[in-house]
C-alpha cells in the first residue's frame, strides 16, 4: 500500500503528473489520500451528473471507486497549462477485474479535468469529471459503479 508521505505519493509539481499520483493514491486504498488531490472548493462529476461539491462529498463519491478493491490504469491523452497556473487534462482510465462481490467489473472512460497550482506550487483537481463528455443517462452503462 502507498502512503501519502511517499515518492509516489506526493501532491505533483507538475500538471502532466497529476493523473500518476492519483493513480498510485488510488491504487493504495486509501480515501484520504485521495481527497488530498483536491482543493477546497473543488467539483467531482459522478456517474449520476449531480455534482460533489464538499471534500466529504467528494471522498464519498472516490469511496464507491475505491470500493470496487481494483486497481485504476491511467493513460494521460493531453495536458494544456496556462501561463497562470490552471491546467485541462483529458485522461483514459480504466478499472478491471473482479469485484469484492465476485462479479466481473469492467470501467473505462475518458475523464476531463480541471487543476490547478497551488501557492504551495502543487497542482490539485478543481473540477474531476471521470466521465468527460458522456451523456449523463449513458454512464450507468458504462460499467460500475454507479452511485
Amino acid at each position: 500500500m502507498t502512503s501519502p508521505t511517499s515518492r509516489a505519493a506526493q501532491l505533483p509539481l507538475a500538471a502532466e503528473d497529476l493523473p500518476a499520483v492519483f493513480a498510485a493514491r488510488f491504487n493504495s486504498g486509501d480515501a484520504r489520500a485521495v481527497a488530498e488531490l483536491y482543493e477546497p472548493g473543488a467539483v467531482f462529476v459522478p456517474p449520476t451528473g449531480e455534482p460533489a461539491r464538499s471534500p466529504a462529498a467528494i471522498e464519498r463519491a472516490n469511496a464507491a471507486f475505491l470500493g470496487l478493491g481494483l486497481p485504476i490504469a491511467v493513460r494521460p491523452r493531453e495536458v494544456q497549462v496556462t501561463d497562470d497556473g490552471l491546467a485541462l487534462l483529458v485522461v483514459d482510465w480504466e478499472i478491471e477485474g473482479t469485484g469484492p462481490d465476485g462479479d466481473r467489473v469492467h470501467v473505462r472512460a475518458t475523464a476531463t479535468d480541471v487543476a490547478r497550482r497551488g501557492p504551495d506550487g502543487r497542482w490539485r483537481y478543481v473540477i474531476d469529471n471521470p466521465f468527460g463528455g458522456v451523456p449523463h443517462a449513458e454512464r450507468f452503462d458504462a460499467g460500475r459503479p454507479s452511485n
